[in-house]
């Protein structure tokens, strides 16, 4: 995101240590729908987690937001997924 500092650490998910992003658990993209603000309170919305840019591409490679919001806001869930731990 423009004017955020870019974050040095350990990826949730692979573990390399590199430059990180911020991954929002439910994509921005899916939050003004309706079926989300009905799921959802703006604290979870605003939940994500510091990744490496690596894993960030893989996941939303991988799933749609709508499936990422459903199926996989929360790290757990993402850590125990096959295709994105094969990734």
């Amino acid at each position: 995101m423009p004017g955020k500092k870019s974050k040095t650490g350990a990826c949730c998910l692979c573990g390399r240590h590199t430059l990180l992003t911020f991954h929002h658990l439910i994509p921005r993209a899916v939050h003004k729908r309706n079926r989300i603000k009905r799921l959802y309170d703006k604290e979870a919305l605003s939940k994500g987690i510091d990744i490496c840019r690596k894993c960030h591409n893989g996941i939303n490679a991988i799933y749609d937001e709508m499936t990422l919001a459903l199926q996989f806001n929360e790290l757990i869930k993402l850590e125990r997924d096959p295709a994105i731990a094969k990734h």
